[in-house]
């Protein structure tokens, strides 16, 4: 089973840190936000690992090489410009087959299990789902949250909201509908599956950061005991 890493965003609120170095590269920890990802990914069995970019993409490139001192095979999607996240994985779709395929922010941390979406992506098929994504209660800066959870279903309308974390597995065919180069966003492709009831998902309740401000890189990077950028 593959992966994907989305690493094509600009990271305007994270400037002026982004000016000169894409945001996943950016470390918490001691460590750049992706190889986080690469490594707890590649714990959990995938050693596959798409990665898109678009901004300083050529940065990636060079700090993540072949994935090899990872035990990961890295493939890389570059954009000229960057698609947005759905149009990002259209982009890079013919990497995937047939097959379903996880898919992680990489501009987050989290403390998540991804071995436990290998069995996920074996039912979406029985369960006639095109997804399934990973939610955590809301931070402070997105109190009102994106979804609710019905079970294992995602719902819109609900009182009880909780945040998309960026985490999720998906069926190739929710993208077929998007040229190949065409920026398009996730959100609406997951409301179309919550109307048909085609979503899955969960709640996450370990440690989970939306890092998407020099602030909160801060916040993270002292949890994890580094020193910020």
């Amino acid at each position: 089973m593959k992966a994907m890493i989305l690493a094509a965003g600009r990271g305007e609120r994270m400037r002026p840190l982004t000016d000169t170095t894409p945001k996943p590269l950016l470390k918490a920890g001691g460590k750049p936000l992706i190889v986080w990802h690469i490594e707890n990914l590649v714990h959990a069995g995938y050693e596959e690992i798409v990665i898109n970019h678009a901004h300083l993409g050529w940065m990636i490139e060079s700090a993540l090489g072949d994935g090899a001192r990872f035990g990961a095979r890295l493939t890389y999607s570059p954009e000229m410009e960057a698609l947005e996240t759905a149009g990002g994985i259209a982009n890079a779709l013919h990497l995937f087959g047939h097959a379903p395929f996880v898919v992680v922010n990489g501009d987050i941390w989290c403390e998540y299990d991804f071995a436990w979406l290998r069995s996920v992506a074996g039912s979406l098929e029985a369960q006639e789902r095109l997804a399934h994504i990973v939610l955590a209660p809301n931070p402070p800066h997105h109190a009102a949250g994106d979804f609710a959870l019905e079970g294992d279903t995602v719902t819109a309308a609900n009182d009880h909201k909780l945040t998309f974390t960026g985490i999720g597995v998906y069926s190739p065919e929710m993208f077929f509908d998007i040229p190949r180069g065409n920026k398009a966003a996730l959100a609406p492709l997951l409301r179309a599956a919550i109307a048909k009831e085609q979503l899955g998902g969960e709640r996450h309740a370990g440690r989970w950061f939306d890092i998407g401000t020099p602030a909160r890189l801060a916040e993270i990077d002292a949890q994890l005991g580094g020193k910020n950028q």
